[in-house]
């Protein structure tokens, strides 16, 4: 089988010809400092992993804007003016002024080589989630989906996303609004939560539409990690994440394509709720290690047959800090736990970023070893 053909296999919950392996999103940092500064697709190759890249043009996030200061007019409704305060790459921050024709927004990042995180968040009061009417929605580019799918060929699969900072709307709303006063404003205003949700919902069913449909991926990423049951409850999750994100894979179902739902962090209690989303696959499997709470068989006996599984390698404890050896003995423990009847993609749980060649290679070289 090809890598293509081998993956998507798997997230059909089929048997390919052995375990497929990747990991969930190669940063620049790690191709810059790691791996000579070859793109993403040129390192799974060299490191005999099944390719998974991401496509990410046009998706507005946050904390991607930025680097220097300036004015980005997307739309006459929705200007932002950017302001680089401290140019330092490695404690670099940008405030933003959102210009709106009922006022304004603003927010501020701060970041560095590795990352960039929102430091200010946009939605500081209830009232003003009525600016996000104006938020465009951007179009992707299908002649370049459709290049880049073309480029990658059988190395792998091709991902992308529902539109937004994250892809679920309770995830998104929690990048405006930061996590722990949305989960306050879910119990003492839940009114006001579902206002916010349905916002949000509405744009992302309009990208859906307009960009996804006919667009050439394999995958699509939806979820995000503030929906995990180490961050809100099965309660919480129920009423303000499972709605929305059934209307999400229901319209993507609707387009032809298959989606994966992202937990970052904990899936134990959930596993259920997932499932009734109608996501494909689910991952991403995080063990305590990572802040995640999957030790063990529970998620395979709750999740295998019903949804496709990506996840569990751990990505720091593991392959950033240990031996070839160590990889290759947690390979084949996973294999056992999650794999040994098909529907399963092997892949760290998320980011890294100083995970030495050797490790990486190790990882995709015990992987073939796993065959069917």
């Amino acid at each position: 089988m090809t890598s293509k053909e081998r993956m998507m296999t798997a997230l059909h919950k089929g048997k390919p010809d052995r375990l497929p392996a990747t990991i969930h999103q190669w940063q620049s940092y790690h191709l810059n400092h790691y791996m000579g500064g070859v793109d993403a697709l040129e390192a799974f190759k060299q490191c005999e992993l099944d390719a998974s890249i991401q496509y990410f043009e046009g998706m507005g996030q946050l904390w991607s804007s930025g680097g220097k200061s300036e004015s980005k007019k997307y739309s006459d409704d929705w200007i932002d003016e950017i302001t680089v305060t401290n140019d330092d790459p490695e404690d670099l921050h940008v405030s933003h002024t959102i210009h709106t024709p009922e006022g304004c927004l603003t927010y501020k990042t701060v970041g560095d080589e590795r990352t960039m995180y929102v430091s200010e968040f946009m939605i500081k009061k209830p009232e003003d989630i009525k600016h996000l009417k104006y938020m465009p929605v951007p179009k992707l580019d299908k002649t370049a989906v459709e290049k880049e799918y073309d480029r990658i060929g059988d190395a792998g699969i091709f991902r992308g996303f529902v539109w937004g900072d994250q892809a679920g709307c309770w995830q998104q709303a929690c990048c405006y609004y930061d996590t722990m006063p949305m989960i306050f404003a879910a119990n003492d205003d839940p009114a006001w939560v579902h206002e916010f949700l349905g916002i949000l919902m509405e744009k992302k069913l309009q990208f859906i539409e307009e960009s996804l449909k006919g667009c050439k991926f394999d995958l699509i990423e939806t979820g995000g990690g503030a929906s995990s049951s180490t961050v809100i409850s099965p309660a919480m999750f129920e009423e303000f994440c499972l709605p929305y994100d059934k209307k999400t894979h229901d319209a993507l179902h609707g387009i032809g394509h298959i989606s994966t739902y992202h937990t970052c962090g904990g899936m134990k209690g959930i596993f259920d709720l997932i499932v009734k989303t109608c996501a494909d696959v689910s991952e991403t499997l995080s063990p305590r290690g990572v802040g995640g709470n999957i030790c063990g068989q529970e998620a395979y006996e709750a999740l295998h047959g019903k949804v496709g599984l990506i996840g569990g390698m751990d990505q720091f404890n593991i392959l950033t800090n240990s031996t070839p050896e160590a990889i290759r003995k947690e390979v084949f423990r996973l294999f056992d736990v999650f794999g040994k009847d098909g529907g399963y993609v092997m892949s760290s749980s998320d980011h890294f970023f100083d995970a030495p060649k050797e490790n990486l290679v190790a990882f995709g070289q015990a992987a073939k070893e796993c065959v069917y």
